[in-house]
């Protein structure tokens, strides 16, 4: 079977890459964007440095900001009726994930109206057409989205969160600027980062990783283990280097999958709101810990890109403990938690447990589960 890759068309990287709108907008003929943002990045202004590119330009736009972190069935429908109204042809994401998130969905059910029932979308969704064009301008260095072809929806009634899959949501172009995300507080910085992380290992241990993938995962985790504590300290050369290993990860796990990790981690934000970077964060290491069985030689190459010295020297268990130790220090670093007692109800596991079991990122994991091991995986973290 052929192994698929999907990326961006076009991706621009380095500071000042938002003022390339000008020219991709242009050059596709594009007359009117709808901008989707969240109302803090309108608040503290960081959108407006977009939209000053865009209101330099000449170029038309209405912004949506009706998104909450993590988005809901209701801001979708409400996303849909807000672009029918706008007359907009391609879509501006500024953003997290959850912008991100926001406009794949929206842009998938315009062109693809059969979709109008947002819960439809969930899994791999047999969608025929391509989403409206999307830009995507990513303000955090974790979720990748803007060269994804995931993305997350909140059922509320449901408590759960839906994760759907369609290689017709990819945005055509990703500015990937540092100066979108100078702004970002260090407790958002080390989540999005930790977030960033959990994709390069879960993407490099996955089931479907290949050698195509690996190249991307590992550089990925090597550009993150240097870079995070310096993003997190606010170091011009951390942001940078956050950027732009988010983005590398990005390019690889979007087209292998992930692992339980993400599993147990979408039911945290859907119950209790977690931020996904802390709750992916908070997991990682013991399920790495978990799957170790099931990933042969990978850990040696896990605790070289974290920067551990002499791992060609060590066993099996010492390189896979060493991978391990260099994960939760980098996390103990960037000021992350180290379990869920202050987040997770023992009463809700059986729920949670469920829940991550039936998630679309579970059979990707490299080791077999179950509901009753992931039980015990919540409940080792409390």
């Amino acid at each position: 079977m052929a192994n698929r890759f999907i990326l961006n068309e076009t991706s621009y990287h380095g500071a000042g890459a938002i003022q390339a709108i000008e020219t991709e907008a242009k050059a596709r003929g594009f007359k009117k964007a709808f901008v989707c943002s969240d109302p803090d990045l309108i608040r503290f202004g960081v959108t407006k440095k977009v939209l000053d590119v865009l209101d330099g330009a000449g170029l038309s736009y209405d912004v949506y900001s009706d998104i909450k972190p993590n988005p809901t069935i209701e801001n979708v429908q409400n996303g849909v009726a807000a672009f029918k109204a706008s007359g907009a042809d391609y879509i501006i994401a500024i953003g997290g994930g959850s912008s991100m998130d926001t406009a794949k969905a929206v842009g998938i059910i315009i062109t693809n109206p059969d979709f109008a029932d947002v819960r439809s979308l969930e899994g791999v969704a047999d969608t025929k057409q391509k989403c409206v064009p999307i830009f995507a301008v990513p303000t955090t260095a974790g979720t990748a989205a803007e060269v994804t072809i995931n993305y997350v929806i909140t059922d509320v009634e449901k408590n759960r969160k839906m994760v759907c899959v369609d290689p017709h949501d990819i945005p055509v172009v990703a500015f990937v600027d540092p100066d979108m995300m100078s702004t970002m507080p260090k407790g958002l910085t080390a989540a999005t980062g930790m977030d960033a992380l959990t994709h390069a290992i879960e993407g490099y241990i996955t089931a479907g990783a290949w050698e195509l993938s690996d190249m991307f995962h590992l550089k990925s985790i090597e550009i993150i283990a240097r870079s995070l504590r310096g993003a997190v300290a606010g170091t011009p050369e951390g942001r940078e280097g956050m950027a732009l290993g988010q983005y590398v990860a990005g390019m690889g796990f979007s087209n292998v999958g992930l692992g339980i990790v993400h599993s147990m981690a979408h039911p945290l934000g859907a119950l209790y709101d977690t931020p996904h970077g802390i709750a992916n964060a908070i997991i990682l290491p013991t399920v790495m810990e978990y799957n170790a069985e099931a990933t042969g030689d990978k850990y040696k190459y896990i605790a070289q890109a974290m920067g551990v010295s002499g791992v060609e020297n060590m066993t099996q268990a010492q390189y896979r403990k060493a991978a391990i130790d260099a994960v939760k220090q980098l996390s103990l670093d960037v000021g992350i938690p180290a379990d869920l007692k202050d987040i997770v109800k023992k009463e809700d596991i059986p729920f949670l447990a469920q829940s991550a079991y039936d998630d679309a990122c579970r059979p990707g994991n490299p080791k077999e589960t179950s509901v009753a091991d992931i039980t015990a995986l919540y409940e080792s973290l409390l």
